[in-house]
């Protein structure tokens, strides 16, 4: 089981009141939230290994050099030299410490990688995989890691977690009617504005689902409109041709790196021994955590 940690953390902060706090005053709605969320899946999935996967840098720089434009309208900071500053809110930074420091706790691996983003980690991981995946997130653009044939799925948390969806090559195909291995190219060609990839302007989901059926995937596409003598029409000719340079970079920027060098962590769920049950207490009492702390526990064990 793969956490794509911020969609998660994000979420249930938004999804909890801020009034939930440690006994120093401390919000740790976020935290609490995460905890009930890996309880939650950890009992209905039962899996037997666990990576918390993290955001070493939300906006690689090298994503930036190729497009400008991503992620840009979440920007509240340039470093220059380091990692730039993400619109947070002030309530849910403060817990994102906290979160780092009771997952460790739990025995729960936290991997990220320099100057990538989860989702690098998370399509490492789970190429590289030899066991069935579930890849946790909020977000589409994890959709292209979908494989039945590798045993690799998404649970989409977006409607919250009394309706989780299972995301497989079938659920893609009757969404998008495209297979997950074009998801990538669908996206470059739809856009995305939440992670600030404009599209083709005038390419929508059904135009871009349509052409990608027709050549095959987005170089198809880009060769069908350099070459007049393939059937194509004016008007999506023009559109492509004039998003020539978009085009070139964007692929490189949407698809989730698949060959990072990440080191070797213990992944397996463990028993909770009493040294670290100890400690759990110890940051259950500190932080207000009480039964959200209890239930992860519990989960845990259960699964081991």
């Amino acid at each position: 089981m793969l956490l794509d940690t911020a969609s998660l953390y994000f979420r249930a902060f938004h999804g909890l009141p801020d009034t939930i706090r440690a006994p120093d005053g401390q919000p740790v709605n976020a935290v609490r939230g995460l905890l009930d969320m890996i309880a939650r899946l950890i009992t209905d999935f039962q899996p037997t290994e666990l990576v918390a996967c993290w955001d070493d840098n939300w906006r690689p720089h090298w994503r930036v050099a190729l497009l400008p434009a991503y992620k840009a309208h979440r920007l509240a900071a340039v470093v220059p030299g380091g990692n730039d500053v993400e619109q947070t809110p002030e309530l849910l930074d403060a817990q994102i410490p906290i979160i780092r420091e009771v997952l460790g706790a739990l025995g729960i691996a936290v991997l990220g990688a320099q100057d990538h983003e989860a989702d690098d980690v998370i399509g490492t991981l789970a190429t590289r995989a030899r066991t069935p995946v579930d890849v946790i997130t909020g977000d589409r653009d994890l959709f292209q890691l979908v494989d039945d044939e590798s045993a690799v799925r998404v649970v989409y948390t977006a409607r919250g977690m009394s309706k989780l969806e299972l995301v497989t090559d079938a659920v893609v195909v009757a969404k998008y009617k495209i297979a997950p291995s074009l998801y990538a190219d669908f996206a470059v060609l739809r856009g995305d504005p939440s992670d600030g990839i404009p599209g083709v302007p005038g390419v929508g989901e059904k135009t871009a689902a349509g052409l990608l059926a027709e050549f095959g995937n987005l170089d198809g596409i880009i060769r069908a409109a350099a070459d007049p003598e393939i059937p194509l029409s004016a008007s999506v000719r023009s559109k492509i041709k004039a998003s020539a340079a978009y085009l070139k970079v964007a692929p490189r920027v949407v698809r989730v790196v698949r060959d990072l060098d990440l080191p070797d962590v213990e992944t397996k769920i463990r028993p909770l021994d009493g040294p670290r049950v100890e400690a759990l207490d110890s940051l259950s009492t500190k932080w207000g955590l009480g039964g959200s702390m209890q239930r992860a526990v519990r989960a845990m064990g259960q699964a081991y």
